[in-house]
């Protein structure tokens, strides 16, 4: 009997530790269970979002107010502008002031629109019916301002840049007469523009420089500053520091020729220029010459002025430049006696072949027919200053 019981008692303590152990691993067994399920679900929703492309969603576009600014103050008006979705997306504008220069002149060579173009400047209206982006009209000896339309707009200038590297030139009092061989380097491998000046060809400076400035020859201006004392670096800085010099504050030189886009400046400046040019004789004459020939080897080749209006005897022009690359459109700078006064007249980024020197035929008519107009009778509302 003793044994039995002590039989008993063995089993009744083994079925309560059997049951405590059952107790104690139950929650572990059901976390796992619980941690597979979940795996399990993981891994079937991953298979799930792998078979179904995501949908990309295109943000939606803003549209901003710009700011304008009056030619002749400082008095700040908002206004909307028209719409100008590629100027739009390119620009970072910070106090007013446009810094685009990688982006749009990626854009200008993307889509063959100017930047003048590119940051809406042909939208600005004008009371003559301009063509050109951007025009200035400045009497030569009172400074009068006749006409403005985004006159501080900072555009590329392309061959107007030939203007300064004449000054470079003759300021220097290098010998005319010195002999100058056309080389490989003069070659434009940016715009590969054509030239009738073939490597090898034997010019004097100043016949380099009548070229320059009466034809546009990209390869006798850059064989001018490349033959400078010091050589083009030298030629370039020279260019910066006389334009420094004559407080033309929003221009800029890189090479001699204007190919580059990164030559720029306003029509203020450019008039401030056409000043200070029109006081050298010979810059003067080579810029309203006609027509020119000199000698490349055997033969002689006749050039002629890219300006039209040089032969036009209604107009008495005393110092012209022209200028064209994709970038800047079509410009020119000229000095003209008129109604009895001498203007300074710019005219920058002009859509068309022809509608630069139509422009200057506007701008003659107003002024003869309205020699007494009161001033700052054309003077336009101007977008903000724009810089690349």
């Amino acid at each position: 009997m003793v044994v039995l019981k002590k039989l008993k008692k063995s089993l009744l303590s083994l079925m309560v530790l059997s049951v405590a152990c059952l107790a104690l691993s139950t929650p572990g067994l059901a976390e796992a269970k619980a941690k597979s399920k979940a795996k399990a679900r993981t891994t079937a929703t991953s298979k799930a979002s792998r078979s179904v492309p995501t949908a990309k969603v295109k943000p939606k576009a803003t549209v901003r107010k710009s700011r304008v600014v009056r030619a002749q103050g400082v008095r700040r008006i908002s206004r909307a502008e028209p719409p100008m979705p590629l100027a739009e997306s390119l620009s970072a504008e910070r106090g007013g002031v446009i810094k685009t220069a990688v982006a749009v002149a990626g854009a200008s060579a993307a889509s063959g629109a100017s930047f003048g173009q590119l940051y809406g400047l042909h939208h600005t209206p004008d009371p003559l019916y301009l063509k050109s982006s951007v025009a200035f009209v400045m009497d030569q000896d009172t400074n009068e301002v006749l006409l403005s339309k985004n006159s501080e707009a900072v555009l590329p200038i392309a061959s107007l840049t030939k203007l300064m590297t004449a000054m470079v030139v003759v300021e220097a009092k290098l010998s005319l007469d010195e002999s100058i061989t056309i080389t490989s380097d003069d070659v434009d491998t940016e715009k590969n523009s054509s030239s009738r000046l073939a490597v090898g060809a034997t010019l004097t400076r100043g016949e380099l420089l009548h070229l320059a400035l009466m034809s546009s020859e990209n390869r006798a201006a850059h064989a001018l500053g490349r033959i400078y004392p010091g050589g083009l670096q030298a030629f370039v800085a020279a260019m910066n520091r006389k334009a420094q010099f004559l407080n033309m504050s929003d221009t800029k030189y890189v090479e001699p020729t204007g190919l580059s886009s990164q030559n720029q400046s306003s029509a203020r400046d450019l008039a401030t220029l056409v000043k200070a040019a029109y006081q050298q004789p010979l810059i003067r004459e080579l810029s309203t010459s006609r027509e020119y020939a000199v000698h490349l080897g055997k033969r002689q080749v006749q050039f002629h002025t890219t300006n039209s209006l040089v032969r036009n005897p209604s107009w008495d022009i005393g110092l012209q430049k022209t200028g064209y690359i994709v970038e800047a459109g079509r410009c020119l700078v000229l000095q003209a006696r008129m109604a009895g006064r001498k203007l300074i007249m710019v005219f920058l980024d002009s859509a068309g072949k022809y509608s630069r020197q139509a422009d200057a035929e506007r701008v003659r008519r107003w002024i003869e027919t309205a020699p007494q107009a009161p001033r700052g009778s054309a003077d336009l509302v101007a977008v903000p200053k724009v810089t690349s």
